[in-house]
């Protein structure tokens, strides 16, 4: 007789393919995360011009049409690395409890935490510095980084109100001018250490002399609000 095929008994039901779905989500998820991270490294390394897609698809061991196909093109791929690069950031500050916080407090925290980022993402600044080269023509075209950016701003506007409704911030500023400043003193000490140290012999990076810039930073920006009315007010 023809030997009994075997096959799932009443009490073991056969395994549902619902998670199947949420299993290539996860694995797709997952594969872009490691494009978007080796793509950053790649692109901050040798600039938007001298990367390479075959390099990068190399590194991961997956194919160029893989990465084209989450990102399009190389054009689409270095446009989703400054994103991502951006929307670190942006969650890091949207994680800042500004709602019960001193607004002073809240400030000089949100000046750290940019100066920590910086210097903790050199990437971060190379990619900015590339993108500048081109124009921010990648980020023009983008259609998240509006939606990243502004609630950076938000925060700031609402520690400023927070402040001038307390008495303590007593100048007029625009909460963009604040970003500029925090960003330039941050960005500054980390792009250009370099030519820094070559010239004057002092590298702003130096461990030793961290806490000193990263309240010296502080110090400025709250300085800078509570100064009163600008001189040509």
């Amino acid at each position: 007789m023809p030997a009994a095929v075997s096959g799932p008994s009443p009490s073991q039901p056969r395994p549902s393919t619902s998670s199947r779905p949420a299993r290539r989500t996860r694995d797709a998820a997952r594969t872009r995360a490691e494009i978007l991270e080796v793509a950053t490294r790649e692109f901050a390394r040798l600039g938007y011009a001298g990367a390479r897609v075959d390099e990068i698809a190399a590194r991961i061991q997956t194919t160029k049409r893989m990465i084209y196909y989450y990102f399009g093109s190389k054009e689409g791929l270095f446009t989703a690395v400054l994103e991502e690069a951006y929307a670190v950031i942006r969650r890091k500050e949207q994680q800042l409890d500004v709602e019960h916080s001193d607004p002073v407090a809240a400030i000089r925290r949100l000046a750290e935490l940019t100066f920590d980022h910086h210097e903790a993402h050199p990437d971060f600044i190379r990619l900015v510095g590339i993108e500048n080269t081109h124009q921010a023509e990648h980020l023009a075209a983008s259609e998240r980084l509006g939606s990243l950016n502004s609630p950076a701003i938000t925060v700031i506007e609402r520690i400023l109100e927070a402040g001038r409704a307390e008495g303590v911030f007593t100048a007029d500023v625009d909460a963009l001018d604040l970003h500029a400043m925090i960003s330039s003193f941050c960005f500054f000490r980390v792009a250009n250490r370099h030519t820094f140290r070559a010239i004057f012999g002092r590298d702003l990076t130096a461990p030793d002399r961290h806490e000193h810039y990263r309240t010296m930073l502080g110090d400025m920006v709250i300085a800078y609000l509570t100064s009163g009315k600008r001189p040509s007010d």
